[in-house]
């Protein structure tokens, strides 16, 4: 039986491969997406004839932790810079 690696496997790694490079939150978006729609074209498939669960769920995890850190960027630019100032005005 003849098996191929997903499309959209390869793509998600790649894409939450370059959210750690050059698109950060962009990028991690992008892999997320790509990594569900992957491993669900992946399970709807007839067993052995598509492959890449592996490498989408590589993507999942790239992109979700890049979403992770640039929420936590965000609430501490949030808090612990603008805070301040905020607080200062009123």
């Amino acid at each position: 039986m003849n098996s191929s690696t997903s499309g959209t496997a390869i793509a998600s790694l790649i894409f939450g491969i370059l959210s750690w490079l050059m698109l950060p939150f962009v990028g991690a978006i992008i892999a997320v997406i790509l990594g569900h729609i992957a491993r669900s074209e992946i399970r709807r498939a007839p067993p052995g004839t598509i492959e890449g669960d592996g490498l989408a769920l590589a993507g999942l995890i790239l992109g979700w932790i890049q979403i992770g850190l640039a929420i936590c960027l965000f609430l501490f630019v949030t808090l612990f810079v603008l805070g301040p100032l905020l607080f200062r005005l009123h």
